[in-house]
């Protein structure tokens, strides 16, 4: 096998998949998040620290795709958009969003070179959460109340009953809390890459709204 394109689903790192993969393959390409190298013995703060650091130590050849969001996340809200209403802790921030059609694919053309981190991909421009469900609904039933404010602790108990995974859960509500104050970072990645623009949020949600009606 020549290549494995890794995602790991957030759960626990576990070493045996990696090591599996280094057995049968020469390039690994894994699909992280944007997060910051760690320097050696520093403890991860999120998984995928973790992985890209095991991934480091196996010797394989390797490039790690940090993308910053995805707008297909979106559709984790589709029954609460068609309810009315979507709760979410931390719901003000502003930041990009992604889409997995916009976030390269690697081995392609424009690849970077194995054993290097492809710079973070986000789409052109900000959307604040907040503004995502209404978005989401411009071309559908509008909700009455796009957004209610969900207190941290019950997003928590929720996540973490539907994720069962509490580190990751934590690490998630500390990355949303920072965009209040800190937007998600807005990069040129995908069309310096791709020689074309990355789509917009309102683009994704135009071509989605049939999911949330």
């Amino acid at each position: 096998m020549e290549s494995v394109y890794l995602m790991w689903p957030g759960l626990p790192a576990d070493p045996r998949v990696i090591e599996l993969i280094a057995a049968h393959a020469r390039r690994v390409v894994y699909l992280s998040a944007d997060v910051p190298d760690l320097a050696e013995g520093e403890e991860p703060v999120i998984y995928h620290q973790e992985i890209e650091r095991l991934i480091r130590r196996t010797g394989l050849r390797w490039t790690f795709v940090r993308a910053i969001d995805f707008a297909t996340n979106t559709l984790a809200w589709a029954d609460q958009v068609r309810a009315g209403v979507v709760s979410m802790p931390y719901g003000r921030p502003r930041g990009p969003s992604s889409t997995s059609a916009t976030s390269p694919t690697w081995p392609c053309t424009c690849s970077p070179p194995p054993g290097t981190t492809a710079p973070a991909t986000s789409s052109p421009a900000p959307s604040g959460h907040a503004r995502r469900p209404g978005e989401d609904h411009r071309r559908g039933r509008r909700p009455r109340r796009p957004l209610d404010e969900l207190p941290a602790e019950t997003a928590r108990e929720r996540l973490t009953a539907a994720w069962g995974d509490p580190a990751f859960v934590d690490a998630r509500l500390r990355a949303w809390k920072s965009f209040v104050d800190t937007p998600e970072r807005v990069t040129d990645t995908v069309e310096r890459l791709l020689g074309r623009p990355a789509r917009t949020f309102r683009t994704w949600a135009r071509d989605h709204a049939d999911d949330f009606r």
